[in-house]
């Protein structure tokens, strides 16, 4: 993952090259528009995130805020990072299906979804998997996650 040295999200965008910052921008504009309450917008792992703040959840296994989504500018294109999608796989299934009515062409990792475009992305499905856990369900997720990964490891 390309990685950004800017420590807010404003100096990230100001690096970007005016064509790249557009992308990053509109994406960033559906994200915003579509986060429950509960989420702050923060540079992360040297991209632009949006998290549960330590302050509200301080119980990460990492001690980093509890991201939830992600948008990186990388070498050849770009990143959108849903956690929700990795952590439900229903919602999983619809996206991918949404993608598949839109007639777009889906190239996605586990939680990554790489793009070159904004026309390449389904954006109701993006919007509709940012817009689908408010941060309390979130925090409730995820903490059945991990109690699921301690109970493995005994």
């Amino acid at each position: 993952m390309a990685t950004s040295a800017a420590r807010t999200v404003l100096q990230y965008l100001a690096s970007l090259p005016p064509e790249r910052r557009r992308v990053v921008v509109a994406v960033r504009g559906l994200i915003r528009k579509h986060l429950p309450a509960g989420y702050r917008e923060m540079m992360g792992w040297g991209v632009i995130t949006w998290a549960i703040p330590l302050s509200h959840y301080p119980k990460t296994y990492n001690g980093q805020p509890l991201c939830y989504a992600a948008l990186a500018a990388q070498k050849n294109g770009y990143s959108l990072y849903l956690m929700g999608i990795y952590g439900d796989r229903a919602l999983n299934q619809w996206f991918r299906d949404e993608f598949r009515k839109a007639g777009k062409k889906l190239d996605m990792g586990k939680s990554c979804v790489r793009f070159k475009t904004v026309d390449d992305l389904a954006l109701p499905a993006v919007a509709g998997v940012i817009g689908e856990w408010p941060a309390a369900e979130w925090i409730k997720l995820y903490e059945s996650s991990r109690a699921r990964t301690a109970r493995r490891a005994r």
